[in-house]
């Protein structure tokens, strides 16, 4: 790589970089591409300025851009070697060497594809022989893999399908495109094309680009012509269940020219909802890969949430290259219902378990998120056509959202461990990420690592765009490119340390004097909220407002679009100075955000902060804000040493309750993206504001809550005793949007509730949770009480019983009145069978 040492950062000239922006790709293309795969004057309103044209210069992310080199793909390289081997034993097999099959696997080869993508980049970047050698040979494997009529998905080109599950969420069908909606062979082939055009871009080599052109002429005649040797010669006419081939074959009309891979893209994106719609519930029902309606018609955000950000991109990008706004609409809707309902404030999508998808709307948990790092990579695409399209600073307020929070939060600080999933808390026990508390080397489904890999060196592309007579700044970051205005070209450089730096100054340099406008993104976060939409706030208001200067003086400038709009005569060595203060700001949610209710977080610029065990004295689920200190109570300072070198650090005073009572602390917060660079342990975005909400352990037992303490015989590292205390109530059994309580052990289980004092019984409801074939209803339960230290059965009502019901509280009544201060659920699992309860309600008599 070719790193200068600039004021103790690194220099890192970015070059041209074909991944996933269509749009990037296409205000780069020169030549016979250029003129015959059209431009952006094909829908989008703005042109950006593409890689190539971009020099980074500043201590934020050029770091990454040194660590996506040195580490990560690299190490992501190693880690799909499996994916090379199973291609090997195809290409084997093809020339009748059936000795050593591979392995049965649905999208194995699409997270080598997205590696090979970021590898292209390198290459792009600096040439690399043995990098290159390596790509080449890999390439040819790939080739080998391919049958004779273009067809390529290993599984079944070998036969080893026969071993896998053929239907179902996980099945890959019984032969080629017999199980669309699962297999992810057109998904493969979509991040296939993607890699192969970046290796174009990056050496002129062609190979795999033909083998991504004999793929797609395929999957056109299999899909809308019909081929004897598929699906009994009829067309199959079905979408993916996976979108992502419709990005994909965009970017290959876009390099090729050739109509037909645009007509293939549109027609994909038509028959979605029309031609097939399947029945069932979860990965089968029709809204999990968004085929319940039309995409035109489809008006909110449902569904798998990866999927759907491809989709909502996919349309973007097929409809400014169609030349239509047929399914603008649509995207509209989707939209508002996304940053209206159904996004975190880290921007990330998919909040739910199981489903890796949009729950109902509001339904945004913190501890039980899922927040898969795909799916805020996904928001960020979406985000930046949508702002391609309407030039509004709005959509990319979300993208950057996304972009420094979730997504970031994603990889860590030295790029070779990574999360798939991004909760908002974490305990430092249960598990969150695939099964472990924390960080993982590697997933057995690597598709975030490999999608981290090929996201980060596009975000200078995100920067700058124009159209006519209109420069648009839209994110900053040290840096400086060349501009092709009407009137000439236009040299800007900018001067920051954002994210981190309230200051931004831009120096420009016109070959000559010119007037256009300059528009400057004034972020959604400098005014009274955080980010667009309609679930997240501000509690108070900024006491300081951007301000922009010209060559040192003060102006008043219009916002136009979410952009300081400032046109005049520009003279070379003009300099534009843009505040945009950055106070600690707390933020409240809807209230119809049960999540939230009684809780803030804390944000700064651009930044969500989290607290996390390390900074604080012990788990931080200890701390609650009583009131809102003001900003002179405030400490923000930048870590001077470790792993977080640089990164800013808020302080500021908070109470914390324990056995010991209620205590003043001072509070320590990070970066969202930041946290677990320094072990697993606890952590928190939305710290509770009543010292009730706040729940600690005392040896065995968890204390806080509605209840005086609560424990019981096992707890699975799956499972939180803080369900028993919460008071939050479920929507059905198989809820995964609330904590539970889960055995770690069948057989004999009991769970104690200590109640605050003598308390008068007036009933008891207990809330099964059921989710899962290892967790039930139990075989049978029954109650006790604790009466003057020593306990007795529960004298139960003779018109009431001991119910196993699901979706519901099983409730029961005493006999006669009495109190007590403790009660003991007894619970017998079924065999093999592990037992869990989502709440229990205990009502006192008047």
């Amino acid at each position: 790589m070719k790193f200068l040492i600039v004021e103790g950062g690194f220099f890192f000239r970015k070059v041209a970089f074909w991944a996933v922006l269509a749009l990037a790709l296409a205000a780069c293309s020169t030549g016979k591409e250029e003129k015959d795969a059209g431009s952006l004057s094909d829908g989008y309103a703005l042109a950006p300025i593409p890689f190539n044209q971009v020099n980074l210069e500043d201590n934020f992310w050029l770091p990454r851009l040194k660590t996506q080199a040195e580490t990560l793909v690299p190490f992501a390289l190693d880690k799909t070697r499996p994916a090379v081997e199973n291609l090997e034993k195809a290409a084997k097999f093809l020339k009748g060497d059936t000795t050593d099959l591979p392995f049965p696997h649905r999208y194995i080869s699409s997270d080598l594809y997205k590696v090979m993508e970021g590898a292209a980049l390198l290459l792009m970047e600096n040439p690399d022989t043995a990098l290159e050698k390596r790509m080449d040979e890999i390439i040819d494997i790939i080739a080998e893999a391919q049958k004779e009529d273009g067809y390529l998905y290993v599984a079944h080109i070998t036969g080893v399908s026969k071993d896998h599950d053929h239907w179902g969420g996980g099945g890959m069908g019984d032969k080629p495109y017999s199980f669309v909606v699962h297999s992810h062979e057109l998904y493969n082939m979509g991040h296939m094309y993607e890699a192969a055009i970046a290796y174009y871009r990056a050496t002129g080599k062609d190979k795999w680009l033909k083998v991504a052109e004999k793929n797609a002429q395929h999957i056109n005649k299999v899909f809308f012509e019909g081929d004897p040797n598929y699906n009994n010669g009829k067309p199959v006419n079905q979408a993916p269940g996976h979108e992502e081939l419709e990005l994909a074959l965009v970017k290959l009309y876009r390099v090729t020219g050739k109509e037909l891979y645009l007509e293939m893209a549109r027609k994909f994106l038509d028959i979605r909802g029309r031609t097939y719609v399947p029945e069932g519930e979860g990965v089968m029902a029709p809204t999990y890969a968004q085929q319940h309606r039309p995409v035109a018609e489809q008006e909110e955000a449902v569904g798998h949430a990866v999927r759907a950000a491809y989709l909502y991109s996919g349309m973007a990008d097929v409809g400014a290259a169609a030349g239509t706004d047929e399914y603008n609409a649509a995207l509209d809707k989707i939209w508002h219902n996304i940053v209206d309902t159904k996004m975190h404030i880290t921007g990330g999508l998919g909040a739910v378990h199981g489903i890796e998808g949009f729950g109902p709307e509001y339904v945004l948990p913190n501890k039980e998120a899922y927040n898969e790092t795909c799916a805020a990579v996904g928001n960020v695409f979406f985000n930046y056509r949508m702002f391609l399209l309407h030039k509004d600073a709005r959509y990319m307020d979300v993208a950057e959202v996304a972009l420094l929070n979730n997504a970031l939060a994603g990889v860590n600080l030295e790029g070779n461990e990574f999360f798939y999933v991004n909760p908002l808390e974490a305990d430092g026990v249960m598990p969150f990420n695939h099964g472990r508390p924390g960080r993982s080397p590697w997933f057995g489904t690597a598709c975030c690592p490999s999608n981290i890999a090929r996201l980060i060196p596009q975000v200078s592309g995100m920067m700058y765009a124009y159209a006519e007579e209109d420069i648009y700044v839209a994110f900053y970051a040290g840096s400086s490119t060349e501009i092709p205005l009407p009137g000439g070209t236009v040299g800007l450089s900018q001067s920051t340390g954002y994210p981190f730096d309230e200051y931004i100054q831009l120096t420009l340099n016109p070959e000559k004097a010119q007037t256009f406008s300059l528009k400057l993104r004034i972020p959604t976060w400098a005014g009274e909220q955080f980010v667009p939409g309609e679930l997240y706030d501000y509690v108070q208001s900024a006491s300081e407002q951007w301000s922009v200067k010209v060559n040192g003086a003060a102006q008043d400038v219009p916002l136009e679009n979410g952009f300081a709009s400032i046109r005049r005569e520009w003279k070379p060595g003009d300099v534009v100075e843009l505040h945009l203060p950055m106070p600690a700001r707390f933020n409240r949610s809807l209230e119809a955000v049960e999540a939230n209710r009684n809780r803030v977080a804390v944000t700064r610029g651009p930044l969500v902060y989290c607290a996390e065990e390390v900074d604080n004295a012990g788990k931080v689920q200890q701390f609650f804000l009583e009131s809102f200190p003001g900003q002179q109570d405030i400490r923000t300072e930048a870590i001077d040493t470790g792993i977080l070198q640089n990164v800013v650090r808020i302080e500021l005073p908070a109470r914390a309750k324990d056995e010991r009572g209620v205590r003043a602390e001072t509070l320590k917060l990070i970066p969202y993206y930041a946290w677990d660079n320094r072990g697993d342990a606890s952590m928190i975005v939305w710290l509770p504001t009543r010292p009730e909400m706040v729940y600690f352990r005392v040896g065995d037992e968890l204390r806080g809550g509605r209840f005086a303490g609560v424990n019981a015989s096992s707890t699975s590292e799956y499972g939180s005793l803080e369900a028993i205390v919460d008071g939050r109530r479920p929507e059905g059994s198989e809820d995964r949007t609330l904590p539970s309580w889960i055995s770690a052990e069948g057989g004999e289980q009991w769970v104690e509730i200590r109640l605050d004092g003598q308390k008068p019984i007036k009933s008891i409801g207990v809330y099964w949770f059921g989710a899962s074939r290892k967790v039930g209803l139990p075989a049978q339960w029954s109650l006790e009480v604790k009466k003057n230290g020593r306990w007795e059965p529960f004298s139960l009502n003779e018109s009431d019983a001991y119910r196993l019901d699901k979706d519901q509280y099983n409730v029961v009544r005493p006999s006669t009145p009495f109190s007590c201060d403790a009660v003991r659920i007894n619970i017998a699992a079924r065999p093999e069978m592990l037992v869990g309860i989502l709440d229990v309600d205990i009502q006192y008599e008047d």
